[in-house]
């Protein structure tokens, strides 16, 4: 009796891991032929770049090398589904505050953004902050157009967000009275001007 429930529990365990793989998302975002010079001629063997997440806040990337491009991808989207890291996010729909991102001659700025701005973003950060699940943000890279280091200083911006209640809990406070501190701090200038 006990053996049949536990191996139910092991059921339930595996089908919610399969609910969760059926969520992510994934995109590619590069391939790269490489070729080789050897005695006899050239080998040829492709790289793939590919950002995969949950668009609830998780996103991940991963690289894969093969001699087929559909091997490369697979590598490399096991390789993101297995790096994946959490992101905090305002109203599940914007990030909680700009930041900027940096990874050899990659530089970008991530800004958060109001309700209807959509994600103003190109290329390989527009896959990342698609799967992550933002709706609202706007990005610039200022540095290379490499999409590996692009991808990785997102990453390095994405790594900077901090939630206002880890903050909060960081300073011994409460988040409100975080919250409240902000606003008045926004409304200060306001009551210089008039």
């Amino acid at each position: 009796m006990a053996r049949n429930e536990e191996n139910r529990g092991r059921g339930r365990r595996r089908d919610r891991d399969e609910d969760q793989q059926d969520e992510i998302v994934d995109k590619l975002v590069h391939i790269n032929r490489v070729a080789k010079t050897v005695k006899g001629g050239r080998n040829f063997q492709f790289a793939a770049l590919v950002v995969a997440g949950d668009q609830k806040g998780r996103v991940g990337f991963g690289q894969g090398k093969a001699r087929e491009v559909p091997e490369a991808i697979r590598k490399a989207t096991e390789e993101a589904k297995k790096n994946m890291v959490r992101v905090p996010l305002r109203e599940g729909r914007t990030l909680h505050h700009d930041s900027p991102g940096r990874h050899g001659a990659g530089k970008v700025v991530l800004r958060a953004a109001p309700p209807g701005t959509g994600v103003i973003a190109g290329g390989p950060m527009r896959a990342v902050l698609e799967t992550l699940g933002v709706q609202d943000v706007v990005a610039k890279s200022t540095g290379t157009s490499n999409p590996y280091n692009m991808i990785r200083a997102t990453f390095d911006a994405l790594k900077h967000q901090k939630s206002p209640r880890a903050i909060a809990a960081k300073r011994g406070m409460k988040v409100a009275d975080l919250v409240n501190r902000r606003n008045d701090g926004a409304s200060a200038p306001e009551a210089l001007e008039s």
